[in-house]
């Protein structure tokens, strides 16, 4: 049995938020308070540079019936980053504040919640520590609407990013399809390489109120057989719905938004956009026939509104098994979810994967479960997204508007 270790705990969030992001930290905040051999509960002010500023929350004074409602608040309540680090055998200048900044306040736990980008973060100070011989036991809590952490079946924040942009192309449909005449509307879900959030668009469908039409990045797009595509379906029915992930690119791999890219984030990656109003151009260009282009943008990432209960309740989950497992003396690794069926129903088993082995990853959807016209999803994606979208958790209200935490945020001095 690992020797107890006494200290105080970090944790930070980073990257993208998400409607479930708060509930892995309810779920780092609760059990870590809980724990006899955490002396006192850090949140990081923006994630890393949190730490590397010296901005750290107090959590053991906020309270515990606001710490609670992190469950349905969105976004990330401790704020975020991107912020990218050099390998430490590069450059060792944030990991030596870092290090100075864990001995400060005697942290021997830390906790990041994030997608790929944080988990390689998580890494490399997990690598650090190890090296320099200063016991602190890096766990990663895993976040990310893209559905693309490698080894893990899923991830929390996906499943409510699934049913808000499944549930919101249904609507669009009907609205769509409410007059007499000929409508083409294109919808620009987020994705840069892998295609998870424009698939889910197929549950809509599935249900019989979806997108004729779905392109997804993990497919060469071909502009041709796209306007085929279109042509095809308005000759019969005069209505057509798309759906276009955000990344999906030619068969030389530049974006066909490319000419909309106007930045890249803090890990170098585009930020794309504007790729609905471009293909939407185009179409009336060469149909004459009314188009929309629709983007949901920042609406898909943070639906609390339209939260999976599922999702919640794995993300808090996660949280908490970072917890139990560093305090039992893990270090090094990140919550992953293990699909298994109980009683021929979904169920989700915690298991702990090494960061390396996760840190820059990316999961895409396998190309078995895409159409052969490369414009649809097949079965087997509506049998794997549709266990996660499951369940409508209870929302706090306020006058019949959500009740979102109200953290009082104290620094520590």
């Amino acid at each position: 049995m690992e020797k107890k270790l006494i200290g105080s705990c970090i944790f930070g969030q980073s990257g993208g938020p998400t409607a479930v992001i708060n509930a892995s930290a309810y779920g780092v905040i609760r059990a870590a308070l809980d724990a006899p051999e955490i002396t006192r509960v850090y949140g990081a002010a923006h994630g890393i540079v949190g730490v590397l500023k010296d901005q750290l929350y107090v959590m053991d004074e906020e309270d515990p019936k606001e710490l609670e409602l992190l469950l349905h608040t969105p976004s990330s309540e401790l704020g975020s980053c991107r912020y990218k680090m050099a390998d430490p055998e590069t450059d060792d200048t944030d990991y030596k504040k870092i290090l100075e900044i864990f001995k400060k306040y005697n942290v021997r736990y830390f906790f990041y919640n994030g997608g790929n980008d944080s988990m390689d973060t998580c890494n490399k100070i997990s690598r650090y520590m190890e090296s320099v011989g200063y016991e602190c036991r890096v766990m990663g809590v895993p976040k990310t609407i893209d559905n693309d952490l490698f080894g893990t079946d899923h991830c929390p924040g996906f499943a409510s990013a699934a049913k808000y942009i499944a549930t919101s192309c249904m609507e669009i449909n009907k609205d769509a399809r409410v007059y007499d005449n000929g409508m083409i509307t294109v919808v620009e879900i987020m994705g840069r390489h892998a295609g998870w959030l424009a698939a889910s668009a197929a549950l809509a469908s599935y249900f019989g109120s979806g997108p004729d039409l779905i392109y997804l990045p993990e497919n060469d797009f071909d502009m041709d057989q796209f306007f085929a595509d279109i042509d095809r379906i308005y000759k019969a029915s005069g209505k057509v719905l798309v759906a276009v992930s955000e990344g999906i690119h030619y068969a030389d791999g530049s974006f066909v938004s490319e000419a909309k890219t106007s930045a890249t984030d803090g890990f170098g990656h585009a930020q794309l956009g504007g790729l609905a109003s471009m293909l939407a151009n185009l179409i009336k260009a060469r149909t004459g026939a009314k188009v929309r282009g629709i983007e949901l943008s920042l609406l898909q990432r943070c639906a609390a509104h339209l939260a999976s209960a599922t999702d919640v309740n794995e993300a808090c989950a996660a949280g908490k098994k970072a917890v139990e497992a560093a305090v039992a003396g893990d270090t090094g690794h990140m919550v992953a979810f293990k699909r298994v069926e109980k009683n021929g129903k979904y169920a989700c088993e915690l298991e702990l994967l090494p960061l390396s082995s996760v840190a820059n990853y990316e999961k895409k959807i396998p190309l078995e479960w895409i159409n052969d016209e490369h414009n649809g999803l097949k079965q087997e994606f509506i049998d794997y997204v549709l266990p996660l979208i499951q369940g409508e958790p209870e929302l706090p209200l306020e006058h019949s508007l959500p009740r979102y935490a109200r953290l009082k945020k104290i620094l520590a001095k």
